[in-house]
């Protein structure tokens, strides 16, 4: 059996709330009740399944959502020099507080090694399941992880890298070796190319489809951890630095929530909503000229500045309008839109699928992305073979985390709608599961609490 999640953005705690360890205990639960499902096979017999092998699917510890990039000098940020010592001691810290802020959440991972919880009653002579053994079967769980644009330091070679990956792989209890770089593509894996192959799934992060998140090599930085650190990370600092204790505690927790809403675009429906309910029209003035300098020195990186013409001068120019508009009417400019044309939710990249080599080439039924944080199943082909039919599917692999979302109703009101979300798909071989190829749960959460 394969299991895959992706895009949990587990942070240090500095930049907003991450997905509680509640979600990882709920998901160790269901996981044992797929391996007992899994293990009844298509002729009705009992026999418990092989092992499980638990895909990672990138941007799982966020190394990029940490304010203390905002902090470090400019030559030794993600953009900054590779060669720098500083830079990697940077990286090491941050994956260290990363860890320790979900100290619970990742204990609960690595406790699927455990036979005493990752376990399967034996069966029956008469091929059914023991009911109250005495013993009970253990079940092998393998966890693999796979970087994203959020994690892609751990791609990165050297020795200094070989030490961070060590203290992931203990943290996890990974199957990956900390000498050799996390992979970004499948294939850098001839394990994980095998287990694609034997469950006719191909997956991967999907951030190569994204421009302002992968620029054509993933040891290199991209616009997006520009736009994170410069903009969305400092702008709390600097406000919370620059008011002190005039700053409202709702604005703050406000401002702190800023990466997690969905889609990136409402991020000033989101400000000028939060500054209408928590500040006084003064302090939100002052507010909104943190974020017009923020910009401005934004765009003067000579980082942004050197980007290619395309898809991230769309994202420039919008800045640029942000700091020439009153964040009001911005906002009111983005919430007509979302109201005339929908949601603004994350494209489907699920076009791209049809293009990959595993798909033309025939062997995988399954093409699975994640990055866009929305999950969805299309379907792409269903082929006659015979007396059965072979469909094949594309699955975005959602993501763990808190999301605040645009409420429709009257979307000038500037209104959002918080809760947490979690989806993990599962894809069976041979004759697991009663030959069922997959299936995939994706909750919600109400936040308050």
């Amino acid at each position: 059996m394969l299991v895959i999640v992706s895009d949990l953005h587990l942070t240090d705690g500095t930049s907003g709330e991450t997905i509680r360890s509640g979600a990882f205990r709920s998901f160790r639960e269901s996981l044992r009740e797929l391996s007992y499902d899994a293990s009844w096979r298509s002729d009705k017999q009992y026999a418990p399944i092989e092992r499980i092998d638990l895909v990672l699917l990138g941007d799982i510890l966020d190394v990029i959502r940490s304010t203390k990039w905002c902090n470090a000098p400019t030559e030794v940020r993600p953009w900054g020099n590779q060669n720098d010592p500083r830079f990697a001691e940077t990286v090491e810290r941050i994956t260290e507080d990363v860890i320790a802020n979900n100290k619970e959440s990742l204990a609960i991972l690595k406790s699927l090694h455990n036979p005493e919880i990752m376990s399967l009653p034996p069966a029956n002579p008469d091929g059914g399941a023991v009911i109250n053994p005495p013993a009970r079967v253990p079940i092998p769980v393998r966890i693999h992880y796979l970087v994203g644009n959020h994690d892609w330091f751990f791609h990165l070679q050297g020795p200094a890298h070989d030490q961070i990956r060590a203290r992931i792989v203990d943290a996890l209890g990974l199957q990956n070796s900390a000498s050799i770089p996390f992979p970004h593509e499948p294939f850098e894996s001839a394990l994980i190319e095998q287990i694609y192959r034997d469950h006719k799934v191909f997956a991967r992060h999907g951030d190569i489809f994204d421009p302002s998140n992968f620029e054509h090599d993933r040891d290199a930085s991209s616009l997006g951890d520009v736009i994170v650190i410069e903009l969305l990370d400092k702008f709390g600092m600097a406000v919370r630095d620059h008011l002190g204790s005039r700053l409202p505690d709702a604005c703050d927790a406000g401002l702190r929530e800023i990466d997690n809403v969905r889609p990136l675009s409402m991020i000033p429906i989101w400000v000028d909503g939060l500054l209408s309910n928590t500040c006084s029209p003064e302090l939100a003035k002052e507010i909104k000229t943190i974020w017009n300098d923020l910009v401005h020195r934004f765009l003067h990186l000579d980082f942004v500045k050197a980007r290619p013409f395309g898809s991230s001068i769309l994202i420039k120019l919008g800045f640029e309008i942000s700091t020439e508009m009153p964040l009001a009417g911005l906002s009111d400019v983005t919430a007509w839109f979302s109201s005339k044309f929908g949601s603004g939710r994350a494209e489907s990249f699920y076009p791209y699928a049809l293009q990959e080599k595993a798909f033309t080439e025939g062997w995988a039924k399954f093409i699975v992305y994640g990055h866009t944080h929305h999950y969805e199943i299309v379907p792409l082909q269903s082929v006659q073979e015979g007396n059965d039919i072979e469909n094949r599917i594309y699955i975005n692999s959602g993501t763990w985390r808190p999301v605040h979302e645009l409420a429709r109703f009257h979307p000038g009101q500037k209104q959002f709608v918080g809760y947490h979300v979690m989806t993990y798909l599962a894809f069976f071989k041979e004759d697991e599961r009663k030959r069922r190829a997959f299936e995939s749960w994706t909750g919600a959460l109400d936040s308050s609490s």
